[in-house]
């Protein structure tokens, strides 16, 4: 790799690669160590091709889940199975990894800007400001699906379809269209225990001892020529288990936490 040698964004990757090392290192024993990631399905990381790929999945922190992404998916392809032991796995990291983040978010201080840096594709949201959502929306950003395209012609593109860190809201059609356009390989990813071991941003580790978990689902099979948008919305609900059937099924709010870790320690065993 050159010295400066610059993605699609004008990144250098030589920068960039040594932010993915430091905040690796830094950020490794919150999911090893304070807390315990639990990880199903790292073998389908291994299978996906090097580009066009889109990761959804359900957000609970704004940093933290993504930060753990990085670390499940170059550990998977670095050959370990389920597991991120020996953060080693990231000198070498997947450069191409980008992920869909609030313009507003990344702009809030100087760490989520140096974060913007390892990979984020900020978006405009239409329909919230401020934290607030607004009641006219604004009209999307070209600009936000081009960077979208670029990333997926790339390399790997994480979203959060929801668009928001509140559970069950409901999937945005923005990322239907980007699925009906581009025609990625569509990986759901479902988390949880992330709300309850961080902060709202997912800076600071707010609980120790917290089993979270971290699912990686088969890629959907998806008919982008005759599927419409909101059948796209509805099978992206269900992939991320946020469609609102799960409530009658799983009223997750109302569980207790230690339920829940019991449940989570023997799906472990």
């Amino acid at each position: 790799m050159g010295l400066f040698k610059r993605n699609p964004f004008g990144h250098i990757l030589f920068i960039k690669k040594w932010l993915i090392r430091i905040f690796g290192v830094l950020t490794h024993r919150r999911y090893r160590g304070f807390n315990e990631l639990h990880i199903e399905g790292s073998e389908i990381i291994k299978s996906l091709p090097d580009k066009n790929v889109l990761f959804i999945s359900n957000h609970q922190t704004y940093f933290a889940d993504v930060v753990a992404m990085f670390h499940v998916f170059n550990a998977s392809l670095s050959g370990r199975v389920d597991n991120i032991k020996n953060v080693g796995y990231l000198w070498q990291p997947k450069m191409n990894i980008y992920y869909v983040a609030a313009s507003e978010t990344m702009r809030a201080g100087l760490l989520p800007r140096i974060l913007a840096y390892v990979g984020a594709i900020t978006v405009e949201r239409t329909w919230r400001s401020g934290g607030k959502d607004v009641t006219e929306k604004r009209e999307i950003n070209p600009n936000d699906t081009e960077n979208i395209k670029i990333a997926l012609e790339d390399g790997w593109v994480i979203t959060f379809p929801q668009g928001t860190t509140k559970s069950f809201k409901p999937v945005r059609k923005g990322t239907a269209h980007i699925i009906k356009q581009h025609k990625p390989i569509v990986v759901p990813i479902v988390i949880d225990g992330f709300r309850r071991a961080f902060d709202k941003k997912g800076l600071r580790v707010k609980k120790k001892n917290i089993l979270q978990s971290f699912i990686i689902k088969e890629p959907l099979e998806i008919d982008y020529e005759n599927e419409t948008i909101e059948q796209i919305v509805e099978k992206v609900e269900y992939a991320i288990e946020q469609h609102s059937s799960f409530l009658k099924v799983i009223p997750v709010e109302e569980i207790e936490e230690q339920e829940r870790l019991n449940k989570l320690r023997e799906w472990q065993v």
